[in-house]
Order: structure tokens, then sequence, then C-alpha cells
């Protein structure tokens, strides 16, 4: 029994240890991605909705390893276009991010601000390229005496003491600091958008975009090292693609990331089943849609999800089963995610303004 205990201990700290330093290395990301545009790309700003456009994420991770990580996030975006024979169009967003990690209760909390502007590439206004830019300020705090917060120094050899020194040198308990600049550009296309009369048995949805984060790399450390955070690489990629004469559509995507020494690779699909189409003319019936599918973290997890769409409304629902060596301490249990998206008008009706839903 005191050999199991001290294996698990192992495995635990470990653990910890892992999960501790990841979140130092790599920004706050989530595995429906798709339900974080501004997270993506500030040139998503305005680019998927006729008027406005807001997100609530969730994710609840690692309660299985140690104290849970507690990751909340919420955006808003809308398009600015008041001319119908416009060129193009502006889009401004807003996101907040807020995490907190672990027994130490390391938090984190973001405000960005975004403006892009998109160009229609042609006169029936269903395909745009656009850029978009992004500042933002960021608070840091961590608590060194949190309830279960042990040090390595603090064992003796035998077992716990919270008597002696935690070898951790001296630093601020919370600091803050500007993200002044990131940039990206996407390619959008929307056969169902602009001035085009499509069937929603031929709907045809793709996005393409690039980003870069934190290009100004500010300074961040509890201990005032000196040290710089990592600009961040994202390349994406979406699509809707419909089976003719069926109600069943593909939405293949994929995540490819680099921060430092950090890299994320995630491609995968979802299955979506139309089980209402609204009404076009009376407006009477809503669109109602369900999705399910899933999207490899690779050497990492799997993250299984469904989504249902109900006229201006999608949530979504995802469980990351862990598959990396940490599966060992988290017995393959990673965390719930939860993702809410509400739009102004309906995104199942055409105009020549925007594209219905798109996740």
């Amino acid at each position: 029994m005191k050999q199991k205990f001290t294996v698990y201990r192992i495995q635990f700290a470990v653990a910890s240890v892992f999960v501790f330093y990841s979140s130092f290395a790599q920004d706050i990301h989530f595995s429906q991605f798709y339900m974080t545009p501004l997270v993506m790309n500030p040139a998503n700003a305005g680019i998927e909705t006729r008027e406005i456009r807001g997100i609530l994420n969730y994710k609840d991770q690692w309660r299985s390893v140690a104290s849970p990580y507690k990751t909340m996030g919420a955006s808003c975006d809308m398009r600015i276009q008041k001319k119908r024979r416009a060129n193009g169009f502006w889009g401004t967003g807003i996101n907040f991010l807020n995490d907190k990690a672990g027994h130490i209760e390391m938090k984190f909390t973001q405000v960005n601000l975004a403006a892009a502007y998109h160009v229609y590439l042609n006169r029936q206004k269903y395909s745009t390229i656009g850029g978009g830019l992004q500042t933002g300020f960021v608070q840091r705090s961590i608590n060194y005496a949190g309830e279960g917060v042990t040090w390595g120094s603090q064992y003796d050899g035998n077992s716990y003491n919270p008597n002696l020194p935690t070898g951790e040198p001296g630093g601020s308990t919370s600091y803050t600091y500007a993200d002044y600049l990131s940039a990206g550009v996407l390619w959008h296309y929307n056969n169902l958008s602009g001035m085009l009369r499509v069937k929603d048995d031929k709907e045809l949805r793709a996005t393409l975009g690039l980003s870069v984060y934190h290009i100004t790399r500010p300074k961040y450390s509890f201990y005032q090292s000196g040290e710089k955070l990592y600009m961040k690489y994202v390349l994406y990629g979406n699509s809707l693609i419909s089976i003719p004469n069926s109600n069943i559509s593909f939405a293949p995507g994929f995540l490819f990331f680099r921060q430092g020494p950090a890299q994320e690779i995630y491609p995968g699909t979802l299955i979506r089943y139309r089980l209402q189409q609204a009404s076009k003319y009376t407006g009477y019936f809503k669109g109602t849609a369900v999705s399910l599918g899933g999207y490899l973290r690779v050497k990492d997890a799997v993250a299984a999800t469904i989504i249902l769409e109900h006229s201006g409304y999608a949530l979504g629902v995802s469980y990351d089963i862990n598959t990396s060596d940490l599966k060992v301490a988290s017995s393959g249990r990673g965390g719930i995610e939860i993702s809410l998206k509400i739009q102004s008008a309906n995104p199942f009706v055409p105009s020549i303004y925007g594209s219905r839903s798109k996740f």
C-alpha cells in the first residue's frame, strides 16, 4: 500500500509540474477553436455575422490530476457596412479571457480590442479577403502560499515540513503588461452569402487564416527577470461542405500553432445534420441542426464534440480524452468545454450582408 501511494505521489507531482510549466509556455487556447474567433485571428472580427455576434466559452481541465484549471472567455464582434454597394466592410471586436490554474492560484486576465477590414473579391459578395490588428492589456497574479501548495525543498527526505523555506526567489505576486500588437489575414468564402441564390443542399463555406500574436514581445515574469513572451504563429482553416440532395454536411478543419518550444497540430471533422430548414419567406420556422465529431490534438488528446444550432444560437460541448503520457495520472480524463454563440440575426436566412451560422 505504501509503495502504491509513493508511485501515485510521484505521478501526481510530475503531472502537476508538467501542467504548471505548460501554462507558462503557451497562450490560452480552447478545443473548440472555431468558437473562439478573436483568439484565433483579429481578422475574424465581423467576418461571419451580419450584425453582431457574442460568444461565451468555459473550460474545466485536469480535475483528475490536481486542482482543476478553469478557463473562461467572452467575445463580441460586429460588422460595419452602411452601403449595399460598398467594396468592403469594417469589423470590430472585443474579447475577454480569464484563467485560474491549480493550488497556486496562478491567474491570468486579458482584454483585447480588434479591428479588421475585408474586401469583396467578386461582385456577388460571397468571397472576401481581409486583415486585422489587435491590442490588449494583461494582468497576472500568483499565490505562493495557497492552500495545498508545497515545494520540493520542503520535503526533508521522509515527509513534508511546511516550516522549511520554499527555495523560491522573492518576487511580485502580480504584475501587468500591455500586449501592444497582434495581426492576421483571412480569406473567407460562403456561396450562401452575398447575392447568389444557392440551395441549402449545395452550401459551401471555407475559411483560411494566418495570424501572429505578441509581435512586440512584452516582458512577463513574476521575478522581474526580463523574460519576454514568445510570439505565437497560428495557421488554421475550416469549411462546411454539403452533400447534394441530403441534409448532411461535413465540416473538416485544422489548427496549427507554434509558440516558442510549444506547438500544436489539431486536425478533425464534424458531421452536421440539418433537422429543419428555416423559412426564407415567413420566418415562422427556425433552422435547426446538430453536429457530431471530434478533433485530434496530436500526441496529447482527442476532443469529442457535439454542437446544437437553432436559429441564431449555437451550443457546443466537447470533452478532451487525454492520450499523452500524462494519462497515467489522469486516467485519460482531460476536461470538459462548453461554448455558446448568439447572433442577432437568424444565420439560416441568406443576406447580402453576411452568412449563415458557421461553427
